[in-house]
């Protein structure tokens, strides 16, 4: 027998913690890549008339393609978002939120200023969304942990850091808060608009803690906690509301404090909360209302009225209830939850080919694969993907 040195063993032991590990199955992320993803990277809404690309999209298939230690698919994702919507430069611009086929009128005025979209394809609107721009930030910060990959490392400390400074505001009486975005969102001197659904308490943790030279991060933390907490007066968060120096929170004027496509996502952030999370249990309260009535009923409701609690007339996609599923789960209603994941795959069948839309899918993936094992945040929002430690069993 060959005997190994002390310094061969080491190396041995260094060599195999490098060594990339194996993906899980996960059929759900294989029907996303399949059915939304182009061969260069872009996550296309194939429901839209333009066959659009938010940045949102962009964000979440990144988290993803993370969680399944695809790093090709990474790649590419993020090579597509820095060149199309960044300017080619992340480190330098935020990422617009749209992208798709532009007017005639746009492509000429491209074309004779001699910048992207002569083609007829480029940037829509090149406001950026913050929901998004923090989702790449955490993201590229946990490749770069998982993957041992000092770029992406470097990258999501540079976007983060614009991110403080260009998209956050401090506002009388709640701290510094993120805003949705750049531009469009301080409506007077002392009032502002802000979404609940942008600001998961797991991404904003993890920042705060990797940042914490910058305090400003766990004042986020805090304001974006009292942000879900305090909007929802009846148990159903709004997708938008209005906050006012003196006054603090207020309905949303154009949305009417409604509960919609936006909201859902509160429900599912908060249910993929780690246990020992500090919050937790009292957003897990908060929201109670709309468990009891999914309880009642069966379906989470489309549309809701946050100021009565009077829910539309209409049930909530499959997207919906893969949404609330987890938030289910953690409230100890384990029956509700999965009758929640059979609607969502029971709904899915019916579509054409067995394919839902955007928005259904990403909602289907966050859900079912954190119910799934794919996946979990740990107290300081760490990402905990399964092939790190033991995939599902299936």
């Amino acid at each position: 027998m060959k005997w190994l040195t002390a310094a061969a063993l080491a190396g041995a032991a260094l060599a195999a913690a490098a060594a990339p590990a194996a993906a899980c199955k996960w059929p759900d992320w294989d029907a996303f890549r399949q059915g939304l993803l182009s061969g260069d990277g872009r996550v296309i809404d194939r429901g839209s008339e333009k066959q659009i690309t938010v940045s949102e999209g962009q964000a979440y298939a990144l988290f993803f393609a993370l969680a399944a230690n695809d790093r090709p698919t990474f790649d590419k994702l993020l090579a597509w978002t820095e060149n199309h919507l960044a300017q080619g430069d992340l480190s330098g611009h935020l990422p617009a939120w749209i992208w798709g086929k532009l007017t005639a009128e746009q492509t000429t005025q491209a074309a004779q200023a001699g910048k992207p979209g002569s083609d007829g394809w480029g940037v829509i609107d090149a406001n950026p969304a913050s929901d998004a721009d923090l989702w790449i930030a955490y993201t590229l910060l946990e490749a770069g942990r998982l993957w041992h990959e000092q770029r992406f490392t470097a990258l999501g400390t540079k976007l983060a850091r614009r991110i403080l400074r260009e998209e956050t505001a401090v506002l009388p009486g709640l701290g510094r808060t993120v805003l949705p975005g750049r531009e469009g969102f301080r409506l007077t001197e002392q009032r502002w608009r802000l979404n609940p659904s942008y600001v998961p308490l797991q991404v904003m943790r993890r920042l705060a803690a990797l940042m914490p030279d910058e305090p400003a991060w766990q004042q986020l933390a805090n304001s974006s906690t009292r942000l879900m907490l305090e909007t929802a007066p009846r148990g159903f968060s709004p997708d938008w509301v209005e906050y006012e120096a003196g006054h603090g929170f207020l309905p949303d004027t154009p949305t009417r404090a409604e509960s919609a496509y936006n909201a859902i996502r509160v429900y599912l952030w908060a249910g993929m909360l780690n246990s020992d999370e500090p919050r937790r249990a009292a957003l897990l309260r908060t929201f109670t209302p709309l468990a009891d009535y999914v309880a009642a009923r069966g379906y989470p409701p489309e549309r809701v009225d946050t100021q009565t609690g009077q829910p539309g007339p209409n049930a909530g996609n499959g997207g919906f209830s893969a949404a609330i599923a987890p938030y289910l789960a953690a409230l100890g209603r384990a029956g509700q939850a999965n009758a929640q994941v059979r609607r969502t795959r029971e709904l899915a069948q019916r579509e054409p080919n067995g394919q839902p839309g955007y928005y259904t899918q990403v909602l289907t993936l966050f859900g079912l694969g954190y119910l799934d094992g794919q996946f979990r945040f740990a107290r300081d929002g760490a990402l905990l993907p399964a092939w790190k430690t033991r995939c599902p069993a299936r």
